[in-house]
C-alpha cells in the first residue's frame, strides 16, 4: 500500500476573515476547531503514515498550549510556516519522514471532506503522479477591468476551480520545489508541478469542499457539516469528535 503524508498549511494571516479575534483554522466550527475537523479526515487512514500542520512562527507557543488536550490525543507534527504559503508547504515538506511515498497538501481552512473523496485523489495521484480535485464552473464567466466594467465573457469551457487536498509524489514535489525560483508566486502545488514540466491529473472535485475564507463561507460551512455523505459504520472515534453525542 502506497504511503501518504500529509501536509496542511495554517500558518496564513487570515486577512479576508473579518470580525473575528482568531485566524480562520482556529475559530470553531459548530463547537470544534476548524483544524481539528480538517485534520481528523487524514488521522487513522492506514494509507497516510504522518501529518504534518504548519503554524506561523508567532503562533506556535500559542497554539500548543491552547490546544494541548487536542494535541495529547492527535497524532499531529507541528511545524513552523514561512513567508508565504509555499514557503510553508516547503518546511512541512522538509519535516517529512522517508517512508512518505506522496504528499498530499490540504487546506486548514477546507474543514469539509470525506473519506471517498479522499481516496479518489489519493488513487489518481498514484495512477498519474500528481493529482488535484477540481470544481467545474457552471456559471457564465466574466472578465472585468478595475472600474468593475465587464471586458469580456470566458469561454468556461475546459475550466475548473482547483480544491486541495492536492496530492504528488514525493520526489516529484520535492524536484518541483528545487526548480521553482520565486515561492512567493506559486498559489497551489499543481502550479509548482506544471512549471517542473509535469502534468497534474485533475478529478472531479466537491461543491461543499468549500475554502473558509470570509464570514459568510464560515456560515455556509455550518450548513454543509450535517449535509456531508457519511458512511455506513462509524470511524475511530475521539474525545472531540460529534459522534460521541450523535
Amino acid at each position: 500500500m502506497p504511503k501518504f503524508a500529509v501536509v496542511i498549511p495554517a500558518a496564513g494571516s487570515s486577512s479576508r476573515m473579518t470580525g473575528f479575534k482568531k485566524k480562520k483554522p482556529f475559530l470553531d466550527l459548530k463547537g470544534r476547531p476548524v483544524w481539528v475537523r480538517t485534520v481528523e479526515h487524514f488521522m487513522g487512514r492506514p494509507d497516510v503514515c504522518q501529518v504534518v500542520l504548519v503554524v506561523a512562527p508567532d503562533d506556535l507557543d500559542w497554539f500548543r498550549e491552547t490546544y494541548r488536550p487536542h494535541l495529547a490525543f492527535m497524532d499531529v507534527q507541528l511545524t513552523a510556516g514561512g513567508a508565504c504559503r509555499a514557503e510553508s508547504v516547503r518546511n512541512g515538506l522538509r519535516a517529512l519522514n522517508p517512508d512518505a511515498e506522496y504528499v498530499a497538501v490540504h487546506d486548514a481552512a477546507r474543514p469539509l471532506l470525506t473519506a471517498v473523496w479522499i481516496d479518489s485523489v489519493f488513487a489518481a495521484a498514484v495512477q498519474h503522479k500528481a493529482a488535484i480535485p477540481g470544481l467545474r464552473l457552471t456559471s457564465t464567466i466574466k472578465r472585468i477591468n478595475a472600474a468593475g466594467q465587464i471586458t469580456e465573457t470566458v469561454d468556461r469551457t475546459g475550466l475548473v476551480q482547483a480544491q486541495t487536498p492536492q496530492v504528488v509524489e514525493r520526489n516529484l514535489l520535492e524536484q518541483s520545489f528545487a526548480h521553482c525560483r520565486r515561492l512567493a508566486d506559486v498559489t497551489d502545488e499543481a502550479s509548482l508541478v506544471e512549471a517542473a514540466g509535469h502534468p497534474v491529473h485533475v478529478v472531479d472535485g466537491w461543491p461543499m469542499n468549500i475554502k473558509l475564507t470570509t464570514s459568510e463561507d464560515l456560515r455556509l460551512a455550518e450548513l454543509y457539516l450535517n449535509a456531508l455523505p457519511r458512511p455506513s459504520l462509524p470511524g475511530a472515534l475521539h474525545p472531540f469528535g460529534d459522534d460521541l453525542f450523535r
